[in-house]
């Protein structure tokens, strides 16, 4: 059966591709710190000696939207392209190729269905920065097959916060069965507190600093049942308006399990928001 070799949970902040290739006057002052950071964060799925990468991210209003938006979708194609037009113009992201993990995605979406999961598919998904982001930061090289999850994160209704934990407990589990001897990496990202075109926005750091303290702290200790004790549809509107990618989080902590500590925790506060990384090895993990 495959291995899970390293679950990794981060935020996806699309300018650091820019940041991190800027020269001169261009080059924005924390960028040498940051770059430094993420090649840490880095180093945590390259000693994993993944085969497979697995991701999970969600659709900013690019392929999906209200004519049909559904809550969790596989992407099941055999190659991925990247990335749309404005994210090219506004953050300066490349354009992305991925190669598609089919007999995975195939396995996924049975065994999700069978879980009680009704799981959505394509096998025409062009994706976005939720998912090429971690693979910039992470993997820039692009050279490891994917399965593409995308949860819905924008559009209510929303499914419960439990719903997603529920749905990253089934994600690792399936993995875990699948009929491989391939090691695969399980990478999902979110938001902490953030504020889009809302009067927070644009402040020293996140929105709410306290909820960014207390959702670094649940994350990193595992501590599902307090998250759920606090997270609601309607609380996650109070930290910013755009909070709700910690369901996404929410999902990677039951990928990693309930208690489980991560075996790495870095921050960086910049500008408007707190950037998180996390990765956890299960047992037998590290290659």
């Amino acid at each position: 059966m495959a291995t899970v070799a390293a679950v990794i949970a981060s935020t996806h902040h699309p300018f650091y591709y820019r940041a991190s290739t800027s020269t001169g006057a261009e080059r924005p002052p924390f960028a040498d710190e940051w770059v430094a950071k993420i090649t840490a964060f880095r180093e945590t799925l390259t000693r994993a000696n993944a085969d497979v990468l697995v991701l999970v991210g969600s659709d900013h209003f690019h392929q999906l939207w209200l004519d049909n938006m559904p809550q969790f979708l596989v992407g099941k194609a055999p190659f991925y392209d990247a990335n749309w037009y404005n994210e090219e113009r506004e953050f300066g992201l490349p354009k992305m190729f991925f190669t598609g993990q089919e007999d995975l995605s195939a396995h996924i979406l049975r065994d999700g269905l069978d879980a009680g999961f009704d799981l959505a598919f394509s096998n025409e998904l062009r994706i976005d920065h939720s998912v090429t982001c971690p693979m910039i930061t992470l993997r820039p090289q692009a050279d490891l097959p994917i399965v593409p999850i995308y949860t819905n994160i924008f559009a209510p209704p929303l499914p419960q916060p439990k719903r997603y934990v529920q749905l990253g407990q089934m994600i690792r589990d399936v993995v875990e069965s699948w009929p491989s001897d391939k090691r695969v990496a399980i990478i999902g990202t979110g938001h902490l507190s953030l504020e889009l075109g809302g009067p927070r926005q644009f402040g020293p750091h996140g929105p709410d600093p306290e909820f960014d303290r207390k959702a670094v702290d649940w994350i990193a200790s595992g501590d599902i049942e307090k998250a759920l004790g606090e997270v609601s549809l309607d609380s996650l509107w109070e930290p910013g308006n755009a909070t709700h990618g910690f369901l996404d989080f929410m999902l990677m902590m039951g990928v990693a399990g309930a208690g489980q500590q991560a075996d790495y925790v870095d921050t960086l506060d910049l500008f408007h928001t707190m950037e998180a990384y996390f990765t956890w090895y299960p047992k037998g993990g590290q290659s």
